[in-house]
C-alpha cells in the first residue's frame, strides 16, 4: 500500500511539478493538470499510453476526455491523499504527451 506524503515531500514534489503546469486541487489532497493536443485522435492515443502505464503501476488516474483536452486528477485513494505513485504517474504522463 502506498503511503501519504509527508509535508516536506508534499511541498517539493507540488514545486516541481508546477514548472510542468501542474497545480493543487482546491479542497483535496491532489494535483491536477490539463492536457491539450491537437486532435482527438493524439488526446486518445496518449490516453492509451498512460492507461498502459496506470496498468502497469496499479495506479489509475480520475480523468475526463473532450475531443482533443484531457483533464486529469491524481491522488491515491488508499492513502487518502498524494503519495509518490500520484508523483511518478505525473511525470511519465508529461513524458508522454511531449
Amino acid at each position: 500500500m502506498a503511503q501519504k506524503l509527508n509535508k516536506a515531500e508534499r511541498e517539493q514534489a507540488v514545486n516541481d511539478l508546477a514548472q510542468s503546469g501542474w497545480s493543487v486541487v482546491d479542497g483535496r489532497d491532489a494535483i491536477q493538470k490539463q492536457f491539450k493536443f491537437k486532435s482527438f485522435v493524439r488526446a486518445f492515443g496518449w490516453m492509451s499510453s498512460v492507461a498502459i502505464v496506470a496498468e502497469k503501476m496499479n495506479h489509475h488516474p480520475e480523468w475526463s476526455n473532450v475531443y482533443s483536452t484531457v483533464n486529469v486528477v491524481l491522488t491515491t485513494h488508499d492513502a487518502d491523499g498524494l503519495s509518490e505513485l500520484d508523483i511518478k504517474l505525473a511525470r511519465k504522463m508529461d513524458t508522454l504527451a511531449q
